[in-house]
């Protein structure tokens, strides 16, 4: 006879798949976003004919764990004029809210964390909250060059989202939903970069500037702004900022293959028998090679240059293909529903 109750215990087996599957995608991610850093420096270095780094393990492959160990061992300076509360939430923000949005990115079909019929409007919502930690870091330093690199990323991330949504819902027309997975099955035939290659060239440029990347990196302005609304910032705070950049740049990548080349699909239908996954990552290769090119082979814009082309010539231009879209599905009677 036993003199303690006997107690049912149950375990929930679901919520261990929902958190093994968000380990199976952010670990990943974590660890490409940390190599990203060690390709961008070696392609810089093979276009500008130097080796990059090339001492920290073989070639070199170690070196982004070196500068992690680094960062993690340096010590957290806290201005004594700044917002402490804040300026420590900002960069935890940022870095959540880059991570956030690869929830519903599909790596395969039925390879998705959490399937959305709304995934493009859901992706709208995090690329709008990303720029509150960038506003909060700047404001919370208390620093004239912070504050002025928050606003200037602030007012350069709104304008390139517009043009970024007129786009989008010119896809979303076409196809008939906001679901990412049914975007990907409309390009069974014909990808959509060849159908609509001037709204591709106006994407992949909004995404040079929503985040913050060269040429449009007037935020991080080192000659005008000491490096804009990071300055303040040392150790893990700057890893954390650094760490969000570098996901947004793979989800922006992410997002140009989803709607422009076809997502997880072979570009010929006789290689369908390779996984899905591997034409995701070999396409997301090609756009983060793209982002460093650009960086290694433009000069900077200058400000009013940057909200020249946003509001003057990609807002113009996104939103007559988007009306000339929907006229020609209008009159041809094709409209899906």
């Amino acid at each position: 006879m036993s003199f303690f109750p006997t107690t049912n215990f149950t375990v929930d087996t679901s919520y261990l798949v929902i958190i093994i599957k968000i380990l199976l995608i952010i670990v990943p991610l974590l660890i490409a976003v940390a190599y990203f850093t060690l390709a961008e420096r070696k392609i810089l270095g093979a276009i500008q004919r130097r080796m990059g780094p090339n001492v920290v393990g073989v070639y070199g492959l170690l070196q982004p764990l070196s500068d992690g160990f680094k960062l993690l061992m340096k010590e957290t300076v806290l201005p004594s004029s700044a917002n402490q509360l804040i300026f420590i939430i900002s960069p935890l923000l940022t870095f959540t809210i880059s991570l956030m949005g690869w929830a519903i990115i599909p790596f395969d079909k039925y390879s998705v964390l959490a399937e959305m019929n709304i995934g493009v409007l859901y992706l709208f919502a995090m690329s709008s909250l990303g720029v509150y930690g960038i506003i909060m870091s700047g404001w919370s330093s208390n620093s004239k060059y912070a504050f002025l690199g928050a606003l200037r990323s602030t007012a350069q991330m709104v304008s390139y989202e517009v043009s970024i949504g007129f786009i989008m819902i010119t896809i979303v027309v076409c196809v008939g939903s906001f679901n990412l997975e049914e975007i990907i099955d409309c390009q069974r035939e014909l990808w959509f970069v060849f159908t609509f290659f001037p709204l591709f060239l106006m994407f992949f440029t909004s995404a040079l500037a929503e985040t913050n990347r060269h040429p449009f990196d007037l935020p991080e302005a080192e000659a005008e702004l000491v490096s804009g609304y990071n300055v303040e910032y040392s150790a893990m705070g700057f890893a954390l900022f650094s760490l969000g950049e570098y996901s947004n740049m793979l989800m922006m990548s992410s997002i140009n293959t989803i709607l422009f080349f076809g997502g997880w699909l072979p570009p010929l239908s006789i290689l369908s028998f390779i996984p899905g996954s591997f034409w995701f990552g070999v396409k997301i290769c090609f756009f983060v090679i793209l982002f460093v090119w650009m960086r290694a082979a433009l000069p900077r814009y200058r400000y009013d240059q940057l909200m020249n082309l946003g509001w003057k010539v990609f807002l113009p231009i996104s939103l007559a293909y988007l009306m000339l879209t929907y006229s020609i599905l209008i009159s041809c009677n094709i409209l899906p529903y």
